[in-house]
């Protein structure tokens, strides 16, 4: 039998309650608090992002309490071995900040003004920690920081899979986001899943196609099917793949929208599992994704009707020749209706780490509906005794 341990998190109000009780029966000072809440968020980054791959920190800082926690997690990163940089555009002067800030400064950790940041954070920074706006924000942030939160969000809109991703953490809850409905307009940053960073350290150890992933559908006879399809794109939306709309896959889709996807990473001894409905993207979507392709890719859709018979391959090589020749003067390919997106909207995770003891770790992050809101369970199961060296 599975034993489980689950993750519990507290309310807007619990939080304000626990410091108050920790400032007032308690004795702790701000500042105290503060170096502890640093401290944690440093010790957290180094457990997780190690110096042989990640180095450079961008901190963006906020004129609150949130913004020293972000000061106090860049000095002790420093100290770690990071190179942090920092950006603080609205200095609080008053004590501890200001002595904060002195330190840092005695360390020659940079200052960067807003508009002296590079253009692409991504390519300057593998971390940037979201110091801006903690739980007790209210309203709509301002100026500067209302642009450098849209800069975070556009940074994975623009990411690709087959791409390293730069890392975003956020210190309480993303900047932006209402504390106790999250991420309320849909357009808030997204902070980094246990998947894109495991996706990331695939991509870090050299894991041949490390996007690739085993899809399996049903349609209504009930009878499983799989097959390997890459996976170009994952967000908060969930996961998205492109396909021949009239293929096997498509047709048992339109019968039953539940699906399964599988990436195994074996020089990381990782393995992941989701479990989810499966929705078409709009035309929109997979428009910008296609015209996004080069120009010998989007031939390949046109002239493969998949899952139709063929009387050989010198069929496939003669229509994509007659193709080819079609367009050769046009700069664009029209994306045949045919083909398309799909998004997988997860529901399940299983997340599967290897040891060299064979003692292998498992967590579980399944939703489940409280008052009418999808919830976000965490379990960790009793570790697994592989039966063999390859056993999952």
């Amino acid at each position: 039998m599975e034993s489980t341990e689950e993750i519990s998190y507290v309310s807007q109000q619990e939080a304000i309650e626990i410091d108050q009780m920790l400032m007032g029966p308690l004795g702790f000072t701000v500042d105290q608090l503060m170096e502890l809440a640093g401290l944690s968020v440093a010790s957290a980054i180094g457990e997780v992002y190690s110096l042989s791959e990640y180095t450079r920190v961008l901190v963006i800082c906020g004129p609150g309490n949130n913004g020293g926690d972000g000061l106090v997690a860049a000095r002790h990163l420093h100290h770690f071995g990071y190179k942090p940089s920092i950006c603080y555009p609205k200095r609080n002067t008053e004590p501890p900040f200001a002595g904060l800030v002195t330190q840092l400064e005695s360390l020659s950790v940079p200052f960067l003004p807003v508009e002296d940041l590079p253009m692409q954070l991504s390519r300057d920074f593998e971390i940037i920690v979201d110091a801006i706006f903690g739980f007790s924000f209210h309203g709509n942030p301002r100026p500067p920081f209302d642009s450098l939160i849209r800069r975070l969000v556009s940074i994975k809109n623009q990411q690709r899979t087959h791409e390293k991703a730069v890392v975003i953490i956020s210190v309480d809850i993303p900047s932006g986001w209402h504390v106790e409905e999250g991420d309320i307009c849909g357009e808030g940053i997204e902070p980094d899943m246990l998947f894109q960073k495991w996706l990331g350290d695939a991509l870090e150890a050299g894991v041949n196609e490390p996007h690739y992933m085993v899809l399996s559908t049903a349609g209504k006879d009930a009878k499983p099917s799989s097959r390997m399809v890459s996976l170009e794109g994952v967000n908060k939306d969930g996961f998205v793949w492109h396909t021949n709309y009239r293929s096997r896959k498509a047709r048992e889709i339109s019968e039953n929208p539940h699906a399964s996807l599988l990436f195994y990473w074996g020089p990381i001894k990782c393995q992941v599992r989701v479990e989810g409905f499966v929705e078409q993207v709009s035309d929109e979507e997979s428009e910008q994704y296609f015209s996004s392709l080069p120009r010998d890719i989007q031939i390949r859709p046109t002239v493969s009707k998949q899952s139709t018979l063929i009387h050989g391959r010198e069929v496939l090589h003669q229509q994509y020749k007659e193709f080819e020749e079609k367009y050769h003067d046009r700069t664009s390919i029209p994306r045949p209706k045919h083909w398309g997106g799909y998004r997988l909207i997860p529901e399940f995770f299983e997340f599967w780490q290897g040891e060299e003891s064979q003692v292998h770790l498992k967590f579980r992050y399944y939703v489940e509906e409280i008052d009418g809101r999808r919830v976000w369970t965490i379990h960790r199961l009793v570790p697994q005794l592989a039966e063999s060296a390859s056993s999952l």
